[in-house]
């Protein structure tokens, strides 16, 4: 299965607290390891400043980043984010990169779960 992270769930997971232990340790025992980022997603989740970012920079070491998106994807989740008719363009890169039969972690259910009900198989689960 392809788990892809939003801001949110890089944030989530970089902290290392007990529950993100837990999840970071099912997913790697299901062979769900390691996650996808789009590169979009670091424009929310850093800060610019080393200091502040290293446990996010330590977690994204550890991650499968995507460079660039590419053509078809972003075409793939402008579609989306015009069906949905919200969400940012970032929302929408995340939910495209978990197609077909991915799983989005967020804390934000609301954008996301719009975007995915038009999206392949695409399930979002709260951290």
């Amino acid at each position: 299965m392809t788990v892809v992270l939003d801001p949110s769930g890089v944030s989530f997971l970089a902290g290392w607290s007990g529950p993100a232990r837990v999840v970071a340790s099912r997913l790697q025992r299901e062979g769900d390891w390691p996650p996808r980022v789009p590169t979009a997603v670091l424009v929310e989740c850093l800060t610019g400043n080393a200091r502040r970012d290293v446990a996010a920079n330590r977690l994204l070491q550890t991650c499968d980043i995507e460079r660039a998106p590419s053509e078809s994807l972003a075409r793939r989740a402008a579609l989306l984010r015009m069906q949905a008719r919200r969400g940012s363009a970032v929302d929408a890169l995340v939910v495209a990169a978990a197609e077909p039969d991915g799983v989005v972690l967020t804390s934000d259910l609301g954008d996301l779960t719009a975007l995915a009900v038009h999206a392949h198989g695409v399930r979002i689960a709260r951290v």
